[in-house]
């Protein structure tokens, strides 16, 4: 390994601003115990079997309900969304629960937080975490997915953009 230094955080920030990023609600709990927060860092990993990662600041209500809980649901948002990605991103006085009472959620089959009318949910068991400086890499195996529909609303540029619908 190259014992070099890394570069500043401003830089990297500055960088990875022009990397696409779908947006997505992470979200864990039921009722009073719902915990959830904006995510731009969702992907799919492996097909076999079929998890995704997503990674979540550590100092979070939502990573520490996670571990807790053991799943998490992932809604992907779509471009009439913004509001929602801005309030669970923590734009607002909104905190724990109460991020939720703006918008129609379901419980999936493993009982964790669905946004009605998202472009797509996924849901998850907690496959596995790794912890990295300040966030954690949660491994989660996909149990189930609802189809949505709708333009997926992206981060690009420091900005909350629309994508044209498929």
């Amino acid at each position: 390994m190259y014992d070099m230094p890394s570069i500043q955080a401003t830089e990297f920030r500055q960088a990875m601003r022009n990397l696409a990023s779908g947006v997505a609600i992470v979200a864990t709990g039921r009722k009073v115990c719902r915990r959830g927060l904006t995510v731009s860092s969702v992907t799919s990993m492996c097909i076999d079997p079929p998890c995704l990662l997503a990674a979540i600041n550590s100092r979070s209500e939502t990573h520490d309900a996670i571990l807790a809980n053991r799943s998490f649901g992932v809604s992907l948002l779509r471009g009439d969304q913004e509001d929602l990605a801005l309030r669970f991103g923590g734009r607002d006085a909104a905190k724990g629960s109460h991020r939720f009472d703006t918008a129609q959620w379901d419980q999936g089959v493993l009982d964790v937080p669905l946004l009605q009318g998202a472009v797509c949910t996924l849901e998850c068991s907690l496959y596995d975490h790794k912890t990295i400086g300040t966030h954690s890499i949660f491994i989660g195996r996909v149990i189930a997915t609802r189809p949505g529909h709708g333009a997926p609303l992206i981060n690009l540029q420091g900005a909350l953009r629309t994508l044209p619908q498929c």
